[in-house]
């Protein structure tokens, strides 16, 4: 089932956000995300945040290495015209795909991923989670000093695209997923560090929770960029 985000809890018209309560097969998921961003761009359409779960898959960016698919008969393996290596998505994992005009915002690419940081960063804090970014590889980390001194895992993974400066794809938090199913992959192609969910760290937040969390952080951090 899909369906839009009450409208007395939504933020400026030009935006929708839309909710889906079953899992989206990544095929749907990518369709619709291609009209959507064409019609975005044709200007027939409003901005869109979806947030939604996928069943258990693998996905492979534009820079994805084959040696990074340790167990490529575990799960599906879809190609994708996003950036980055390889990934996993599936249930317990929010995806927030991003569908945003950066011609009416900041038409800036690396602006655009570090306010993507920044909102999965916000969103962490509201669950006493310290998100942090790195300097040579992208998405939102967490230390461990429960295993070392330099010990951390990843948390929350970004892969976009851009066409005619229209975003989609988005970024991915690990709520509560089954952390072994990113044991058939490099995850990111990043392998002396782990992958870590709130579940994991001892937040017991449910994906509603998260969805709030999310909804509440994104003007913090998007609005600005606004005309």
């Amino acid at each position: 089932m899909v369906k839009s985000l009450p409208l007395a809890d939504a933020p400026a018209p030009t935006l929708e956000w839309r909710l889906s309560d079953a899992p989206v097969p990544y095929e749907t998921a990518v369709a619709e995300m291609e009209a959507r961003a064409a019609a975005i761009a044709e200007g027939t359409a409003p901005e869109l945040v979806w947030l939604l779960e996928h069943p258990a898959l693998y996905t492979a960016g534009t820079s994805a290495d084959d040696a990074d698919l340790i167990d490529p008969k575990r799960f599906p393996v879809f190609q994708t015209g996003r950036g980055g290596q390889y990934t996993y998505h599936g249930p317990g994992q929010r995806v927030a795909y991003v569908m945003l005009d950066l011609k009416r915002r900041k038409p800036d690419v690396r602006a655009y991923v570090q306010d993507l940081e920044a909102w999965l960063i916000a969103t962490l804090a509201q669950f006493n989670v310290t998100g942090e970014t790195r300097a040579d590889r992208v998405g939102v980390w967490v230390r461990r000093p429960d295993r070392g001194l330099t010990a951390e895992d990843k948390i929350a993974a970004i892969g976009v695209r851009i066409r005619k400066w229209v975003t989609f794809h988005g970024v991915s938090l690990n709520v509560d997923p089954d952390l072994d199913h990113f044991s058939g992959i490099v995850p990111c192609g990043i392998a002396q560090h782990g992958v870590t969910s709130l579940a994991d760290l001892g937040r017991a937040a449910t994906m509603a929770d998260v969805d709030s969390a999310l909804r509440e952080t994104f003007d913090e951090v998007f609005s600005r960029d606004s005309e």
